[in-house]
């Protein structure tokens, strides 16, 4: 595959430690493609960025970027010339269509084409935990991840009619500073400091899976380029699960409350009274979620969640802190939280 121009080979790779690939990034500057990238670099492999250049997050140095809207084909065409990969990697696709033209635009340019999905797409509510990759695709409560499946399917139909090399992986709920699990965002931590009841969905004993997005990137940077992972899907995660009640007690730990007053809301209800949060809980977080990560690493032999979301969200906490410009306070959601918290309570508050 022929290398981007200028990349420089750092010494780790140079050292043996990795054999140097060439990757390309369609987005590379969220939570997750960002970390990702950053670990890439840091292997030595010759990383090229490609998106529309207005994000705020830093491209690691190293990186290569170029500069055009994944959705322009000939716009794509035109600043990748002749370039050839060893691994694309798929990070902005979420409708049929997209994945469609991503088909078109990387058939016979790449060794692999690995397309993010989600591990929201397996069965809700799921008959078996942990959740494995053979668990079936089935999500009738939230349409991106009915989306995600289309894609999927699409996508390995041309693997299956054509040898298109795909790779699929899952990620469930990946963090990084900037991103508060908590369903009302820095709302609630703004609720809990203020001794104000924060609204919990379901009975708060559910279980759910936090991967920091340092984490996951050490397991999908370790799967690029590899000729065996073609044909597969990979669910990438932590091995730590926490119940929501766990979850919520950590925030306000980290946001220096000793003891929140969490009040506990059905999901349906919650989704009653909103449009917006409805699919996603009733789609995904109101279910327990345990995954197995066997596959994973038997690809990755050394891939091991270490950052315990205790610690997650500690950083998270003293990030928001540290800029307080960012610490927005949805009055939608402080209005939401406070009726249905009275009426859970019946009438306490």
């Amino acid at each position: 595959m022929t290398p981007p121009p200028g990349a420089g080979v750092p010494a780790q790779a140079a050292a043996g430690t990795v054999a140097p690939r060439s990757i390309l990034f369609i987005g590379g500057t969220g939570v997750i493609s960002a970390a990702a990238a950053e670990h890439a670099v840091a292997l030595g492999h010759r990383l090229t960025i490609l998106n529309r250049g207005r994000s705020t997050r830093p491209v690691p140095d190293g990186a290569e970027v170029l500069n055009a809207d994944v959705r322009d084909a000939a716009a794509v065409r035109e600043v990748l010339g002749g370039r050839e990969f060893d691994a694309v990697a798929d990070f902005i696709s979420y409708t049929p269509d997209q994945a469609q033209a991503g088909l078109e635009l990387f058939r016979g340019r790449t060794g692999q084409y690995v397309f993010i999905s989600s591990a929201s797409a397996y069965q809700k509510p799921p008959t078996r935990l942990p959740i494995l990759e053979s668990t079936p695709l089935k999500n009738p409560f939230w349409q991106y991840s009915r989306d995600k499946i289309a894609c999927e399917e699409l996508l390995f139909r041309a693997y299956r009619d054509e040898d298109f090399p795909l790779t699929v992986v899952r990620p469930s709920h990946t963090y990084d500073r900037t991103k508060i699990a908590m369903v009302g965002g820095w709302t609630d931590i703004h609720r809990m400091r203020a001794g104000l009841p924060v609204m919990v969905h379901g009975d708060g004993t559910s279980l759910w899976t936090l991967t920091h997005s340092r984490d996951f990137a050490k397991a999908f940077v370790g799967l690029l380029g590899r000729p065996q992972a073609v044909g597969e899907s990979y669910t990438i995660t932590s091995d730590e699960y926490l119940p929501w009640n766990q979850i919520y007690r950590l925030f306000a730990r980290a946001a220096g409350v000793a003891e929140p007053e969490l009040v506990h809301v059905a999901s349906e209800t919650i989704a009653a009274h909103s449009p917006e949060l409805g699919p996603n809980l009733l789609g995904d977080r109101s279910h327990s979620v345990v995954f197995d990560n066997t596959k994973i690493k038997s690809l990755v032999p050394d891939y091991t969640a270490t950052i315990p979301f205790a610690d997650g969200a500690r950083e998270i906490v003293q990030w928001y802190d540290a800029n307080p410009e960012l610490q927005h306070v949805d009055q939608s959601y402080m209005d939401l939280s406070g009726t249905l918290t009275k009426w859970a309570a019946g009438g306490a508050h």
